[in-house]
């Protein structure tokens, strides 16, 4: 039975929200909890929109969180297609697109993130995309499809990992690549040229182009139609459709027109503490939008991936509950690239860290990369290399000094690395796990 003298509501239908409510009532929370989302479809994950759905690999069915029967039986309210518009904190409600008021006693904020735009001109033209929903995905499936069958020219901007992906992806349907991107190598600001260089020699290998040092300055077309895209060298490439790949930004603008603390860091969000709780003690906030004071790190840290609204949204509903919550996990993502895998732990943005270790053999990719700070462990790449998460995120909580020589050697066992500061796979309490997972 349901106690409907107290409401819960979660805004956001992603992974996050999702796994707030099942938490919620895993946790033995009995009164009304609602789930508020402006998308149609149910709460799904998105790592599979630049991966297995993408390719084709995967069925649509397989990306739900959830099957739709589930939330009626675990008593959870659905308003789908349904977005918050605002939030009236002295009135503890929030008002929906089609101007309904739900009322709230704890409200759970998992806006999740949107697509960075391409402010340039010809974004208008029918052949312009973006992948955060999957809607995109739906889109993009059948347009990869079309290019590799016709021979078409997909032009990138951005080689993040949405761009890499989305390059694998369609490079397996046949269709020409061409990625361009400011930075000098590809995922430039999160792995750094060592690494940098290893997934452009990958992609080349599989016959996509790079530009590098250049952006995109106009898209040009024909009857509507994409027909190039212009760089601010003077470059001209040709295109059918192209993928703005630029990254995203928090939706942080109900919480920002409500008045709530809102971080002032580069990657910006909702404020919240380490419980995940923001300005307001009543209004939670997770996943993408939420930019926690991260205990381990020392830092306010706003992270993308999978990991954390899987993570974050089981926390923040315990925290909901006044449970005890210190939301300090290793940040973790993983990707697959062609037949590369990897998995990445830690944090270690440019500038943070001195050197690069690696041990393994990175010529056939399977090695282990390490970013160091003062021979400190901050963060470890596994490519091909498999059940090496747990240590590494051990090695990155402890803050063991470590002898570079011993981390670079395979037969010096990480556990033993972690150990010399008294930690081994207990002391892994934030860890993802070794498995792979989607990013």
């Amino acid at each position: 039975m349901v106690d409907a003298h107290r409401t819960f509501v979660i805004v956001g239908g992603g992974l996050a929200g999702a796994k707030a409510a099942e938490t919620l009532r895993a946790e033995g929370f009995t009164g009304r909890v609602i789930l508020i989302g402006d998308e149609r479809d149910h709460p799904y994950e998105r790592p599979p929109l630049s991966k297995g759905y993408l390719t084709g690999s995967d069925e649509r069915d397989s990306v739900f969180v959830h099957e739709p029967a589930w939330y009626a039986g675990a008593d959870i309210e659905l308003h789908l297609g349904q977005p918050a518009v605002q939030l009236d904190r002295a009135g503890k409600s929030v008002r929906l697109g089609d101007g309904t008021r739900v009322h709230y006693d704890k409200l759970l904020l998992a806006t999740g993130a949107e697509p960075r735009r391409l402010d340039i001109p010809g974004t208008d033209l029918a052949g312009v995309h973006h992948l955060r929903r999957l809607a995109h995905a739906d889109r993009l499936r059948g347009v990869l499809s079309a290019l590799g069958q016709e021979n078409g020219h997909l032009v990138i901007a951005g080689a993040g990992w949405i761009g890499l992906e989305v390059a694998a992806a369609a490079r397996t349907y046949g269709a020409e690549v061409t990625v361009i991107e400011p930075e000098p190598t590809p995922l430039h600001t999160v792995l750094g040229p060592e690494l940098g260089s290893l997934f452009a020699d990958l992609h080349r290998e599989h016959g996509v182009r790079f530009h590098f040092g250049a952006r995109l300055t106009e898209i040009t077309g024909t009857d509507g139609m994409v027909q190039s895209v212009r760089t601010d060298d003077g470059d001209e490439h040709p295109a059918h459709d192209v993928l703005a790949a630029i990254g995203a930004a928090p939706r942080t603008a109900l919480a920002e027109a409500a008045g709530l603390e809102l971080a002032t860091g580069p990657g910006g969000g909702i404020a919240v503490d380490a419980s995940l709780r923001t300005s307001d003690p009543d209004i939670y906030a997770t996943g993408d939008a939420a930019a926690v004071a991260h205990p381990l790190l020392g830092e306010r840290l706003r992270v993308e991936h999978w990991a954390n609204a899987l993570n974050g949204g089981p926390a923040a509903a315990r925290a909901m509950l006044d449970k005890d919550v210190s939301f300090d996990r290793v940040p973790y993502f993983f990707s697959d690239q062609y037949d590369l895998g990897m998995e990445y732990s830690g944090y270690a943005p440019p500038g943070s860290y001195d050197q690069v270790v690696c041990r393994g053999d990175v010529g056939k990719r399977e090695f282990i990369a390490f970013w160091l700070r003062d021979n400190q462990v901050l963060a470890g790449l596994n490519a091909n290399v498999w059940d090496v998460t747990g240590p590494i995120q051990d090695l990155i909580r402890s803050g063991v000094r470590v002898d570079p020589h011993a981390l670079a050697d395979p037969g010096v066992p990480l556990e033993t690395l972690g150990a010399a500061n008294g930690t081994g796979a207990a002391g892994a309490t934030g860890a993802a796990g070794g498995a792979a997972g989607p990013s």
